[in-house]
């Protein structure tokens, strides 16, 4: 199949187990995915190259609904996918009990997105291998996704220059053995927004989120976290939340909700910390299921500090694998990744033609029936909104957006 393949294609993969079914992906601007459900690629001892179950090596590649199972190889590093190509997006997609999730190869001319994704049970166990291991990309995104129980090594390690962590469950559990939560151990411009973070009693490692550990090597030396809500279980006051090597240019850490024992910064350096609430394991909401949510009478109620409107969330984490806008309904945001007792609702909103006139492109159009709605950039930050049939995106940069309205959501390119 993979020979007849051309540049611009989409190929629909029916849901099922394939076995030992592994493939080189030269093409470009393809489309690869799951029609009915997961198509699950189980790799049964195969690889492609003796890397991975896919390997991607066209540029500008989308995959969704695709299971990938099972790869291991001699060198310890089968993956999933191993990403060679410029340009990929994930979504929709389960990444399980592979030497690596997902291994991004350099490319400082790559974006990658990845979303609505579970990572879980990947790794060698050499401490070398992970849930997914981004390197010197151009941009890595990571948001609405679930990435658990890496064996020994990270649940998230970039080297990217830009890393946008925003809106995710990241975690151990009770039983998991992953590492660093987060590592990103060449600096960059990292931004974590509004993930839920929790490292098991099991970790072989004190810190949780690690920055700059092997040196700032990225042109940026930027870190930013804001509304985390971050939880260490592990029964040891030597426990670091945020570790950061020195030579930061600018670490910024506002609004985060911390738990369990341990230092909230290990920094030699100067940072800006404000309006971070440490509470007790037992004042979340149902800890023993990992949910964090905020309980009346929490003191992160209502104390945010305000933020400029890039670093403030505008989604929250929806378990499983989606999201939903974060509604202020005090009188200021609370600090960490939740609103008090607001549902979670369901995960994304199915993806609907909701008929737009003319093409997004064109800056102004309208809907084909009036809806209260909302326009969202890539990032996931508010860009426009408003009640009606008629959209402005006219002074907007060209890019992704995403049209939230009546539970139905619409992907805009302009």
């Amino acid at each position: 199949m993979v020979n007849l393949v051309q540049d611009g294609d989409t190929v629909n993969i029916a849901a099922g187990l394939y076995t030992a079914d592994v493939a080189v992906w030269k093409k470009h601007d393809l489309l690869l995915r799951g029609l009915g459900g997961y198509a699950h690629l189980e790799a049964a001892g195969a690889s492609a190259q003796g890397k991975a179950i896919w390997v991607i090596q066209g540029n500008n590649t989308t995959v969704e609904y695709i299971e990938f199972s099972g790869c291991t190889v001699p060198d310890n590093n089968g993956a999933g996918i191993r990403q060679e190509g410029t340009g990929l997006t994930v979504r929709h997609c389960f990444f399980h009990n592979n030497q690596d999730g997902i291994l991004a190869g350099d490319n400082l001319n790559s974006d990658i997105l990845i979303e609505y994704s579970e990572f879980g049970h990947n790794g060698a166990g050499d401490g070398l291998s992970h849930n997914l291991y981004i390197n010197h990309v151009r941009r890595f995104t990571f948001r609405f996704c679930y990435s658990h129980h890496a064996s020994v090594g990270h649940t998230l390690k970039s080297r990217a220059r830009e890393t946008y962590v925003l809106y995710n469950r990241i975690m151990d559990e009770s039983d998991g053995t992953s590492s660093y939560t987060i590592d990103m151990p060449n600096g960059g411009r990292c931004v974590m927004i509004g993930n839920v973070l929790q490292q098991g009693p099991q970790s072989p490692n004190s810190a949780i989120v690690s920055i700059g550990a092997e040196g700032y090597n990225n042109p940026d030396k930027v870190f930013y976290a804001a509304h985390n809500t971050v939880v260490n279980e592990k029964p040891s006051s030597n426990a670091i939340f945020f570790k950061l090597s020195a030579g930061a240019d600018t670490v910024l850490l506002w609004n985060n909700l911390y738990a369990g024992p341990g230092n909230f910064l290990n920094y030699p350096g100067t940072a800006d910390t404000l309006h971070n609430i440490k509470v007790m394991i037992s004042d979340l909401a149902d800890p023993a299921n990992y949910d964090y949510q905020l309980l009346p009478g929490s003191p992160a109620i209502d104390a945010a500090g305000m933020l400029p409107a890039w670093l403030t969330p505008v989604f929250q984490y929806a378990h499983p694998l989606g999201g939903t806008p974060r509604v202020v309904s005090g009188a200021a945001i609370d600090v960490g990744a939740f609103e008090l007792l607001q549902a979670s609702g369901v995960s994304e909103p199915a993806v609907v033609t909701l008929r737009v006139w003319p093409n997004p492109s064109a800056g102004v159009f309208y809907l084909s029936e009036p809806i209260a709605w909302a326009v969202y950039d890539a990032m996931g930050r508010l860009v426009l909104s408003g009640d009606g049939v008629r959209v402005d995106l006219s002074s907007a940069a060209n890019g992704v957006y995403y049209l939230l309205g009546a539970g139905r959501r619409v992907v805009l390119v302009r």
